[in-house]
């Protein structure tokens, strides 16, 4: 046993979502986590509440700010807001920073990276993404997955100034070629899609994720449930669709009312998917104009929209680690989890007020 102190969580661990996974206790040895009191253990630290595994936020972008990257500091003090919110294992779905060396602060969530995102030319926001035309696809699609922790981010739609309205910005056969090529590399892919436009292409291209995921329809959810793919709404970003809108109102109109419908029904079409037996996760769309550590807002959005809280609770826990390949609180997993005064699984909202937050075993906030 390290010089370390060991950590004694009591009170109520949340292993998974059911009764019969919860405990009474746990204790944080050299970092990781024990279901066995230790012996001879000098300095011991208590804590109580109730205990869930570090949240998931599978949509943010560190190292990300409105004009593109952002520089170390920056990037830090977003990280640590999203840490503070109790999120401790981020996918960034698609960043321009290079931020493998947060890999080597302690204190610092654990980020999953998608590499940059791919985009069409003059079809994305200036600074974020390569923009490259379609021959080029598959190449940097390869590039990206080899940059990455096992995903890359295309960006599916986008406005099209001469339709003045969201459309799909790569041809069937470009994706189809993109998505092997990133399968044959062991990543995943997931895509940035608004509109109706680009799914089906995407899904029966093989595609793993769609974000955003405002399009779907009731003739496409069967399709994405079919093939098994799953979806992260980022409800607090569609709510920024309305003031998008007003702004785009007097040059795009056409997009700016479509935009507005999306809106409208984003609460219905994530419920539609969630019955569909659709995998729906919990991400923010952190970074660029959005503020960090919002993940206890989305997760409220998800019930607003009709997900069971157990669930919507899960897509940001025990369900959103499993898809994402890292552990939870398992014998011997690291010591990175989330202390609440009261049970979240009855009250979604307790999330907004993490009590201990411990990231590889040591209490940082």
């Amino acid at each position: 046993m390290s010089d370390q102190p060991v950590l004694h969580v009591r009170g109520r661990v949340l292993t998974g979502p059911s009764e019969d996974q919860t405990r009474d206790e746990l204790w944080v040895i050299d970092g990781r986590v024990s279901y066995d009191r230790p012996a001879g253990a000098r300095d011991v630290r208590t804590v109580e509440g109730w205990a869930l595994p570090g949240l998931v936020d599978a949509h943010c972008h560190v190292g990300l700010g409105p004009h593109g990257p952002v520089d170390e500091a920056t990037a830090e003090k977003q990280a640590l807001t999203d840490r503070e919110a109790g999120t401790l294992l981020i996918r960034d779905a698609g960043s321009p920073s290079d931020t493998r060396w947060t890999d080597a602060r302690p204190d610092l969530p654990k980020i999953i990276r998608a590499g940059r995102h791919i985009a069409r030319t003059r079809r994305y926001l200036r600074g974020f993404a390569h923009e490259i035309e379609p021959a080029e696809l598959v190449a940097y699609v390869a590039q990206e997955a080899r940059r990455g922790d096992g995903w890359v981010k295309l960006v599916g739609d986008w406005i099209d100034r001469d339709l003045g309205d969201l459309s799909a910005c790569w041809p069937r056969d470009t994706v189809e070629a993109a998505i092997a090529e990133a399968h044959r590399l062991g990543a995943r892919v997931t895509a940035h899609c608004f509109g109706e436009d680009p799914l089906r292409d995407l899904v029966e291209a093989g595609i793993d994720c769609v974000e955003h995921a405002t399009g779907l329809t009731e003739e496409l959810i069967p399709l994405f449930a079919e093939r098994g793919v799953a979806i992260v709404p980022t409800l607090v970003n569609i709510a920024t669709f309305p003031a998008l809108a007003a702004d785009g109102e007097a040059k795009f109109p056409r997009w700016s009312a479509h935009m507005r419908r999306l809106h409208a029904r984003r609460h219905d079409t994530v419920r539609a998917a969630y019955d569909a037996g659709l995998q729906v996760f919990v991400g923010t769309d952190a970074g660029g104009t959005l503020a960090h550590g919002l993940v206890a807002g989305e997760v409220a959005e998800l019930v607003t929209a009709g997900i069971p809280p157990l669930d919507a609770l899960s897509a940001t826990a025990w369900a959103a680690r499993s898809w994402l390949g890292r552990p939870g609180l398992e014998e011997g997993a690291p010591a990175d989890l989330v202390v609440y005064e009261e049970d979240p699984r009855a009250d979604v909202r307790v999330l907004a007020a993490p009590r201990r937050v411990v990231l590889n075993g040591r209490v940082v906030s």
